[in-house]
């Protein structure tokens, strides 16, 4: 339990509901433990003993009811202790999976990518679920089996105490110790089949989403049965994970319950020899019988600790990670930059033995449209993402407007940023607020205004419900051109000093282009630009170009200076036929 203190918290919010329910739980077990063994002692001696006293109709119906008055407590407790444990699960794993949620948001883009979706969808998912499990199953069991445990075990103590002394109390509790043996082996092996099993599922969800994102390049390739096969493969692997942990995990009653049979068996021949009566005897087995049963149960917890236990290894990984992109203490004031960017001996490398940057320096002055140009690998589209922070330098210092963006607030950086990329994201909403992401407090005639620079006006209000058209997820009901504009929407009305632009024409039809080189014109006006190029095509209207190679600026000027001075460069640009 030490393991999961710390994650207690989580239940603070929901301690009404949780007091009620360990409540409920208290008299289940006294209930449960005590209320059959006293019956079997008090109730059934008045009616079927030899010498009983006769019984009036009255007192009948009075015995009578023992049984029932037992079951309508009990269960009635046993309702309301499992309505009120499913009702701080809820809200638990709520609380639980925000929290997880809340931490990826803030993670470095540099962690996420060494993360695959489908095992973080688990995590978040799977892991969590488990989590909220062990937890109101531990916190309910905790207290009904000890319960159960003491009224049962308290009534057999003095029961066997009264009838032969202390002699038969040991020999009714003689195997009660054996069955930890059980649970320890049990809980070992379960710890190891859990962590399995949770990575399993994790393998699983990102084949399926795998699988979901490139749906047209399977058909197109005529992938159904491969990929059917290589989802059964994990499927399988997934199902003889779980099956380990079922065998062992299925393995602890019938062990515990026979261990049970024995003691019960050493009970009977005992009171055989020291001439129990029948009655008495009943009585202390059915206390003996009770007495195993939340053993048996808190087995059941140990072994769901231990599958909590390997969710929280998991979920560890990331709720531990630490934050390196965060606010400074003090973060400098910033309103509106200008958009000077400068590098001053910047290094860069996602793993310590492959550096991306080495020692770049440059001064993009504020307004210059830039054109980052190299081969693919170069570290074009890192020393972009570098400007708003999406990584941290390994060495040197980025500037805009000569203050360090490390001593920024991220949310000052990054609105003076507008980004459009050659993916679009567009979210499951409407058009508008997709739009309104830009600037949040815009009015509608803002968003118009933007959609009509960015030439998606007339498109946007051609659907039936305009701008309330309802973009289906990841925006697979608009066309291409259609997204990158409404993607220009949102750079325009963000209306940032520094933009940066990730081949926003790629892969569109001619006319599409054609609008959006337009729009993109205005967009660029006096704005400091930087233009990851694939296509040269695209940046001829860049006043500087900054040619990458391994890592470094090996040349930098406009067209004219780096095509006659840089020989990468001019390769590159002929290749792609761009000079005409």
């Amino acid at each position: 339990m030490k393991r999961f203190r710390p994650y207690l918290r989580y239940l603070r919010t929901v301690r009404l509901p949780l007091g009620g329910a360990l409540v409920c739980a208290l008299i289940y077990g006294v209930a449960n433990g005590a209320g059959l063994p006293l019956m079997v002692k008090w109730v059934f001696p008045k009616i079927f003993a030899a010498d009983a006293m006769p019984l009036s109709t009255g007192q009948l119906v009075l015995v009578a009811l023992w049984l029932p008055a037992v079951f309508i407590v009990r269960g009635v407790a046993g309702y309301l202790n499992s309505y009120l444990i499913q009702l701080c699960g809820v809200r638990v794993l709520e609380a639980i999976r925000l929290d997880f949620f809340r931490k990826l948001q803030v993670l470095p883009l540099s962690f996420l990518q060494r993360q695959t979706t489908g095992d973080l969808i688990s995590r978040g998912l799977s892991d969590t679920n488990q989590l909220q499990f062990t937890l109101t199953t531990v916190t309910n069991e905790i207290m009904k089996q000890p319960a159960t445990l003491v009224g049962s075990l308290g009534f057999l103590v003095y029961q066997a105490f009264t009838q032969k002394g202390i002699t038969l109390v040991l020999v009714c509790l003689a195997l009660v110790p054996l069955c930890v043996f059980p649970i320890r082996y049990v809980g070992r092996k379960l710890i190891k089949r859990s962590a399995q099993i949770q990575g399993h599922l994790g393998t699983v969800t990102e084949r399926f989403s795998e699988n979901l994102g490139a749906a047209r390049e399977v058909r197109a390739f005529g992938l159904e049965a491969r990929e059917v096969a290589r989802f059964g493969a994990v499927t399988r692997a997934l199902i003889t994970a779980q099956m380990k942990a079922v065998k062992y995990a299925q393995a602890l009653t019938p062990a515990i319950e026979i261990i049970s049979a024995f003691g019960i068996s050493l009970t009977l021949v005992y009171a055989y020899r020291v001439h129990v009566p029948l009655a008495s005897f009943l009585a202390l087995i059915t206390a003996l019988y009770a007495s195993y049963d939340p053993i048996k149960r808190l087995g059941g917890i140990t072994s769901e600790l231990k599958r909590g236990t390997a969710a929280l290894d998991r979920l560890e990984t990331i709720l531990n990670e630490p934050v390196t992109i965060a606010d400074p203490d003090n973060p400098a004031p910033v309103s509106r930059l200008r958009g000077e960017v400068e590098f001053r001996h910047v290094s860069f490398a996602y793993r310590t033995d492959t550096p991306v940057l080495r020692d770049v320096s440059v001064r993009i002055p504020a307004g210059t449209v830039c054109a980052l140009v190299g081969p693919a690998g170069a570290g074009k589209t890192t020393f972009a993402n570098l400007v708003p922070r999406f990584y941290e330098p390994v060495a040197g210092t980025v500037t805009v407007d000569g203050i360090d963006v490390r001593t920024m607030r991220l949310a000052d950086l990054r609105r003076n940023l507008a980004i459009v990329s050659q993916e679009t994201v567009l979210f499951h909403d409407t058009i508008f607020n997709n739009i309104l992401l830009g600037r949040e407090d815009a009015t509608r005639a803002e968003v118009e205004q933007a959609a009509r620079d960015a030439f998606a006006h007339d498109f946007i209000t051609a659907f039936p419900q305009g701008y309330d058209t309802i973009v289906s997820p990841r925006g697979s009901s608009l066309s291409g051109g259609q997204r990158q504009r409404v993607a220009l929407a949102r750079a325009f009305l963000r209306n940032a000093p520094i933009l940066i632009l990730d081949e926003a024409t790629n892969a569109l039809d001619s006319k599409s282009e054609e609008f959006i080189q337009i729009a993109l014109k205005k967009l660029m006006a006096g704005r400091t630009v930087l233009i990851i190029a694939h296509r040269f095509s695209t940046i001829r209207d860049a006043s500087v170009i900054l040619v990458f190679d391994k890592g470094g600026i090996v040349a930098a000027g406009p067209h004219a200076q780096v095509y006659s001075a840089s020989p990468l460069y001019k390769s590159l640009y002929d290749l792609q036929g761009a000079s005409a």
